[in-house]
């Protein structure tokens, strides 16, 4: 069986629905920014998030939040397939804060471990994926979606929102921002490294420790997880690759592709239902 995906989106929500599988590589160390809550159907799904490596087996349900880094390998030769949830932070913390009322305002919803042997929660999660990639009335949809929620809850914590967070350099956390500030420039890393007061080196050492990423690599990261949402929205590849400072919409495909193993121009097909 060759590697395949199919992915849709819901008006409603915004979430979006993705079963996939894979033999051997599935896709490079890339980052969301939403919540992911998903589960492996089949196989062995094999990957490094937060410094350790991972194996995902059959009833088993991975939770990752945003930007949390990761990549993808089939480690055995059937490969491996899977569904998952992409929620967006906004609807995710506005109906968690329905179920949580004392939940403190200075702070994010928090995953409490990326596997989880849980068989509620995977069939909650199931359930879920079934009625939103089905595109089920919205009455099903919702009620399928308020019993993962409720699941989800006893593998939730909030954590404070710290800014500075004082567990990363501060270096780091500058440039981190200026790159979020200005994700669609020619940034040079000399010109990073003047904005953070120190030299590149510093820099660079200093932002891999915090990030597990060099600037360079966390910029074109944060290029794609936009390219994500413009396309959503249904602008154009070569819109968006001029938009966020991609050389052309070739440079875009080769990235996006290695990241998401889609195109540009059919991610925004199936979220947009638009043609190319």
């Amino acid at each position: 069986m060759s590697n395949w995906i199919d992915l849709r989106q819901d008006a409603d929500t915004g979430i979006e629905s993705v079963r996939a599988h894979f033999i051997g590589h599935a896709y490079d160390p890339h980052w969301h920014d939403s919540f992911l809550v998903g589960f492996t159907e089949q196989g062995v799904q094999q990957f490094n998030c937060r410094r350790q490596r991972h194996q995902s087996t059959p009833g088993q349900v991975f939770l990752l939040e945003p930007a949390d880094l990761h990549d993808g390998h089939a480690p055995t030769a059937d490969g491996f397939t899977y569904s998952t949830l992409y929620l967006e932070p906004n609807w995710l913390d506005t109906e968690l804060r329905v179920l949580f009322e004392h939940a403190p305002r200075d702070a994010l919803p928090s995953f409490s471990a990326l596997l989880h042997h849980d068989p509620r929660l995977a069939g909650a999660t199931a359930r879920a994926f079934a009625t939103v990639h089905q595109r089920e009335l919205r009455i099903v949809r919702q009620t399928a979606l308020d019993d993962l929620l409720a699941c989800l809850t006893g593998h939730l914590h909030w954590r404070r929102r710290l800014d500075p967070d004082p567990r990363l350099p501060l270096t780091a956390q500058i440039a981190r921002d200026y790159l979020h500030a200005h994700l669609d420039q020619d940034i040079g890393l000399a010109e990073l490294a003047q904005v953070c007061g120190v030299d590149r080196f510093r820099l660079t050492r200093a932002f891999k420790a915090a990030f597990g990423l060099a600037p360079h690599a966390y910029l074109i990261q944060l290029r794609l997880a936009r390219a994500r949402r413009l396309l959503a929205r249904g602008q154009t590849p070569a819109a968006v690759a001029t938009a966020l400072g991609f050389a052309d919409q070739s440079h875009l495909g080769r990235w996006f592709r290695r990241a998401y193993q889609l195109t540009p121009a059919d991610y925004r097909k199936r979220c947009s239902n638009l043609p190319d």
